[in-house]
């Protein structure tokens, strides 16, 4: 079972040894293969030149560089990424995986790294900060997703449901609608990241629905989640966390 990747200076290039965590020597690096899908931004993405970009790579990284170990994160397809880390090709994942129920039968999450729930986007002029403030308004979110089932909880708050949520922010561009409910990800991908919207908008306040991120290792890799765990009480100790989202979601 693939655990860590040694590199030992003083031996040949390219050769990889496997000892256990607590048995290494002082001038070896633990390196821990990372893999992640860069096809959701702000977390995970390739950036102009093809690195590997987002929140959930500069997390990844703090998380190592608090807990003392190096990590190697590569880009790889969703539909192969848990078949990887079972057959120990990757020691973990880091690519907005939501901690449920049905996965941890298979795989094991490190504690919640961030709450990626339902969020209010509204127009920068905007004084609402919750949906009850949009009473009589028109709020647009995605058919059948989290967002239009929580508008809908609010009476007087109306529901334009739409098949794809650009089409929403292009309408709230044109002011037919008056905010947009969506996943905290994809709200500050559009609303902050893109060109035609940088600018436009913000996100109300912060995310008001559990949809909690973790980090997967192999299911009994003990030794491995609580280093990882470790790493994420001191990168939240020192608000580094808070840093990161003033970074790619404000």
């Amino acid at each position: 079972m693939k655990f860590f990747q040694v590199v030992a200076k003083s031996m040949l290039i390219g050769i990889l040894l496997f000892v256990p965590m607590t048995a290494h020597a002082l001038e070896d690096e633990l390196i821990v293969t990372v893999a992640s899908d860069a096809t959701w931004p702000p977390m995970e993405m390739l950036d102009a030149n093809k690195h590997l970009v987002g929140y959930d790579i500069d997390f990844m990284n703090a998380v190592a560089r608090e807990a003392g170990f190096k990590v190697l994160i590569e880009n790889t397809a969703w539909d192969g990424i848990f078949a990887g880390v079972a057959s120990g090709k990757y020691d973990a994942i880091i690519s907005s995986v939501t901690i449920d129920e049905k996965r941890k039968k298979s795989v094991d999450f490190s504690d919640p790294y961030i709450n990626a729930g339902q969020v209010l986007v509204v127009p920068n002029a905007s004084v609402a900060k919750v949906l009850s403030d949009l009473k009589g308004k028109q709020v647009g979110a995605q058919i059948g997703t989290t967002g239009s089932f929580e508008i809908n909880k609010v009476a007087g708050v109306n529901l334009k449901a739409y098949d794809e949520l650009g089409l929403a922010f292009e309408d709230m561009v044109a002011g037919r609608i008056d905010a947009i409910v969506c996943d905290t990800p994809i709200a500050a991908n559009y609303a902050l990241q893109k060109v035609e919207y940088k600018g436009k908008f913000k996100i109300a306040g912060e995310p008001f629905t559990d949809e909690n991120y973790g980090i997967v290792v192999k299911k009994g890799n003990k030794k491995l989640l609580d280093l990882i765990n470790a790493g994420i009480r001191a990168v939240k100790a020192k608000g580094i966390d808070q840093e990161l989202k003033t970074k790619w979601f404000k």
